[in-house]
Order: structure tokens, then sequence, then C-alpha cells
């Protein structure tokens, strides 16, 4: 080694002593990557937002963005709804103004009496029972019995009624307006109809070429069984 002014040489290189070698300069690139890559995980890790921690207004939240204070915004003047704009207005409620209807808003026809039944025997026996006595199975398992469709106050309430409360629920039973279909519901008011006259006729009400159909029927036909006292 040799000493060039200030600075020592080392022997046969021209490199100065102190510079790091090249081995010393990966490693030191080497290193730097890493903590940059520590650093940039460590950024990227405070700046996290989970789905559940969102930047959204929520139904009904202020805002100072807008003038009116609102995060709601009006729709547009001239906007046309496109498939929910309800204008029929007894279709959807099951009233005229403030009064249930007394008949459904389309024709009765044996195939909407069918849809009904069906609709009827998914949603509503568990509770209601299959006759529509309010003895349904999970009555018979402990819950509180609903009142049945057979008493004088629903055997004369409009039909609207009975669309209504499968649409916004009553008491205890909640609504079913996100499971059964406007058209379904009317189709279910208009089998309890059905189901309402069934236990109150009389074989005199039976066309003569089926009443010995009836009388075979109801020796098959297997009784509800009351819930537990």
């Amino acid at each position: 080694m040799r000493i060039s002014g200030a600075v020592a040489i080392s022997r046969g290189t021209g490199i100065p002593a102190c510079a790091p070698s090249k081995r010393q300069k990966e490693r030191t690139g080497s290193n730097a990557c890493r903590a940059l890559i520590f650093l940039l995980a460590l950024t990227t890790t405070a700046c996290r937002r989970d789905m559940q921690d969102q930047p959204k207004y929520t139904p009904l939240r202020p805002s100072d963005f807008f003038a009116d204070g609102r995060s709601a915004r009006p729709l547009p003047e001239g906007t046309v709804a496109r498939g929910q704009l309800r204008a029929d207005k007894v279709f959807f409620t099951g009233k005229s103004g403030d009064v249930y209807v007394d008949k459904l808003p389309f024709p009765v026809t044996r195939q909407v009496l069918e849809r009904g039944q069906e609709r009827f025997n998914i949603y509503c026996t568990p509770c209601h029972g299959r006759l529509g006595n309010g003895l349904g199975m999970i009555v018979q398992r402990g819950l509180k019995r609903p009142p049945s469709y057979h008493i004088d106050r629903l055997r004369q309430v409009p039909i609207g009624y009975f669309y209504d409360v499968v649409s916004n629920g009553f008491g205890a039973m909640a609504d079913y307006a996100a499971q059964i279909a406007p058209r379904d519901r009317w189709a279910i008011a208009a089998y309890i109809r059905v189901l309402q006259f069934s236990q109150q006729a009389s074989l005199q009400d039976v066309p003569p070429e089926h009443r010995q159909e009836l009388n075979g029927m109801a020796f098959a036909t297997p009784q509800e069984k009351k819930p537990p006292e």
C-alpha cells in the first residue's frame, strides 16, 4: 500500500484502500432493497381499508359536500322508473285510497288459485296449517298460534287485507315482500278465500257430479294434530 496525498491506495490496483469491494457493494444494494420493501409494506399496511369500513354514506346521513346538506341525492327531473313505477296502487297496496279492496285486480282463474295454493303451502302452512286454522307444524312445536282464518273477523275482512299483511307483516308475522311477488300475494289471498269457503260450505254447495268424490276424500284425508296444551 502506498500513500498518495491523503488517500491510501491499494498496491497494484489504484483503488483507494477504504473504498468498498464489489461484493460489499452488492451486499449494500441488497440490504437497501430489503429496507425499501419493508418500508413499502409498512406503508401499504397503514393504508389498508377493510370492506366493513368503506368510504360511503349510510341512508339519510348528512353531508357537507352538497349545498342542501343531504348525502342522498334527489332524482333528476324527468327520470323514468324502470320496473319500479308501481303506478297501479290497488295492485301494489291492496287499497283504494286508504280502504282495502274487496276483489282481485285481475281475473281469478283455476291457474291463479292453484298458484295461490302452491305459494300458500310453501310460505304460510308452517304457521297457519294447510287448512288455515293456525295449527301449523311450528305451532305444534311451541310457537304462538296465529288466529284461524275461519273466525268471523277474518272471514269478513276485504281480500285486500290479506294482501297487505303478506306485504307488510302484522304483529309477530314478518313481511314476505322480498320472498313473494305481488301477483303471487294476490293469488295467496284468493286461495285463503277458498279455504274459508271450504270450511263453511255444505255438501249441498257442491255440484252433484262431485259429491261422491268428496265423500271418498273425507275418509282419506288425515286430520291435523292439535298442539300440545
